[in-house]
C-alpha cells in the first residue's frame, strides 16, 4: 500500500509476518549533480551520528539500546540520473517483546528527530562534529587508494563516462570536501528537506493505520519535482580510452568498461541478465571458465552490470605480464557469446542460478525494500518474483545472441606493478 503524505513524499507499507523485526528505510532523491554528491555524503554521515536531543554518538547509541538494540545507518547511492540518501533502522518485532510500549512508535519517533533535529546551533551544524565526520571522510577517501579493486573501478568510470556528473563516485571526492563549511552544509540540508522525492518504506508486521497516523505528523513540505530520465545512457566511444598506471602492488587489475542497452526491468533487461551470467556473472560463465581456470590467466574473472547505467564492467585480477593475453581471451570470450558459442544447457543452468540468486534474496528484507524502491522507480509499480522469474524463463538464445552483439568496448583500466 502506498499513500502521498504530501506531494512529492510518500509513505509505502509492506506488511509481512517473515521477519523477526521491521525495517524502516527513508530514501531522499535528488537529480545527481557534481556540487552536490559530496554534501549530501557528507550529511549522511552527520545525521547518522548525532542530532539535538542525543548530541554524542554515546547518547545515540544508548538510545538504539533502548530500542531493544535497534540499528541504524546511512548510505548514499547513484540510480542512474540520480542521488539517493538513505536512512534504515531494523528494530525487532513487537510480538516477541512482554512490554506494552510501543517499540516501532518509539523508533519513528527517533527517525522523525534524526531527520528534522540534527545537531545544530544558530544555523550551524555542531563544529565538533562536522570537524570529525570531515576527517573520516577524508580517511575514508585516502583508504580507496589502498583498496585497489575499488580504485581501479572509480579509475575506469572516469574514462568511461564523459559527465562529471557519472565520474564521481556516489560517496563524492575529497577535492570539494574542503570547500564545505558548517553553515553551507546546514543550508543545504535544509534544501534537501524541502525539494528531494521522498520515500519511506516499512517492512514487518506492523498496524497500518498507526503508521499512517504516525507518519503523517513528519513535517515534509510539498514539492515539485524536477521531471528528468531515471536511466542514463551512456554515448558508445568512437575510440576505446585506455589508461595505464603503474604503483607498486602484487596483483595487477585489468578492468574493461562496455556500454549496454540493458536497463532495469525493460526491453532487454531480462536477455540482459542472462547474457551476463553466461559471459561472466556465475561459476560456469564463460570468463571464469576460459580466463581464470582453463587458462589460469587471472586470480579472478568476472562482469557485473549497472543496469541504470547502461554499463558492463569486467573485472580481472592478474599477474601483470599477462594483461594482453587477458585482454584477447576476454575478447573471445564475447565473440563467443555473439556468435552464439553456449549451449541449452548453459542457458538453464543460468536461469536456475538467476531464480535461485532472487529467492534467496527475500530473506533480506533490505534487499527486498531495495527492489520494490527499483521497481516503483523504473516501472512505477510493483513486479512480483513469480512475474520476473516468467520473464527470465521466456529468454530465448537468439536474444542472448543480440543483446550480446549490443556490447561495445569503450574503456579499460589496467593497474600494474611497477616496472624496476
Amino acid at each position: 500500500m502506498s499513500i502521498q503524505l504530501t506531494e512529492g513524499v510518500n509513505l509505502h507499507i509492506m506488511p509481512t509476518e517473515k521477519y523477526k523485526t521491521v525495517r524502516i528505510v527513508i530514501k531522499f532523491r535528488a537529480p545527481l549533480d557534481k556540487k552536490t554528491i559530496t554534501k549530501r555524503a557528507l550529511l549522511s554521515s552527520l545525521l547518522e551520528t548525532n542530532s539535538k536531543k542525543y548530541p554524542t554518538q554515546t547518547a545515540l547509541r544508548s538510545e538504539l539500546s533502548n530500542l531493544f538494540g535497534a540499528s541504524f545507518g546511512s548510505s548514499v547511492t547513484k540510480k542512474g540520473a540520480f542521488h539517493v540518501l538513505t536512512l534504515s533502522l531494523n528494530v525487532v518485532n513487537e510480538k516477541y517483546l512482554t512490554m506494552s510500549d510501543s517499540i516501532l512508535a518509539k523508533s519513528i519517533d527517533f527517525l522523525k528527530e534524526i531527520i528534522f533535529n540534527p545537531n545544530v546551533t544558530n544555523e550551524h551544524f555542531n563544529q565538533a562534529t562536522f570537524v570529525r565526520e570531515k576527517e573520516n571522510l577524508v580517511d575514508y577517501y585516502d583508504s580507496i587508494t589502498d583498496d585497489k579493486q575499488t580504485y581501479a573501478n572509480l579509475e575506469l568510470q572516469k574514462l568511461f563516462f564523459e559527465e562529471d556528473d557519472q565520474k564521481i563516485p556516489s560517496i563524492g571526492i575529497k577535492e570539494d570536501l574542503a570547500e564545505i563549511t558548517e553553515d553551507s552544509l546546514y543550508h543545504y540540508y535544509k534544501k534537501m528537506l524541502q525539494q528531494d522525492q521522498v520515500d519511506i518504506y516499512v517492512l514487518g508486521a506492523i498496524d497500518e493505520d498507526q503508521l499512517v497516523k504516525q507518519f503523517k505528523e513528519f513535517s515534509f513540505e510539498s514539492r515539485k519535482l524536477k521531471q528528468k530520465d531515471l536511466f542514463y545512457t551512456p554515448s558508445n566511444a568512437k575510440e576505446i580510452k585506455i589508461k595505464i598506471e603503474q604503483q607498486e602492488i602484487k596483483q595487477a587489475k585489468f578492468n574493461l568498461g562496455y556500454t549496454t542497452p540493458i536497463f532495469y526491468l525493460q526491453e532487454n533487461y531480462y536477455a540482459g541478465q542472462l547474457f551476463n551470467g553466461l559471459f561472466g556473472g556465475f561459476p560456469h560463465s564463460k570468463l571464469f571458465v576460459n580466463v581464470r581456470e582453463k587458462e589460469s590467466l587471472a586470480y579472478y574473472a568476472s562482469s557485473s552490470l549497472d543496469t541504470f547505467r547502461g554499463m558492463m564492467i569486467v573485472q580481472t585480477g592478474i599477474d601483470s605480464k599477462k594483461m594482453e593475453k587477458v585482454k584477447e581471451i576476454v575478447t573471445l570470450q564475447l565473440k563467443e557469446m555473439q556468435t552464439g558459442n553456449f549451449t541449452e544447457e548453459d542457458i538453464y543452468q543460468t536461469k536456475q542460478m538467476l531464480k535461485n540468486q532472487l529467492l534467496q534474496s527475500e530473506d533480506n528484507s533490505s534487499a527486498v525494500i531495495e527492489r520494490t524502491y527499483s521497481n516503483q522507480l523504473a516501472k512505477n509499480t510493483i513486479m512480483s518474483i513469480e512475474e520476473w522469474m516468467e520473464n527470465i524463463e521466456k529468454v530465448t538464445k537468439e536474444e542472448i545472441i543480440g543483446i550480446a552483439n549490443l556490447v561495445h568496448l569503450k574503456a579499460t583500466f589496467f593497474l600494474s606493478e611497477e616496472v624496476k
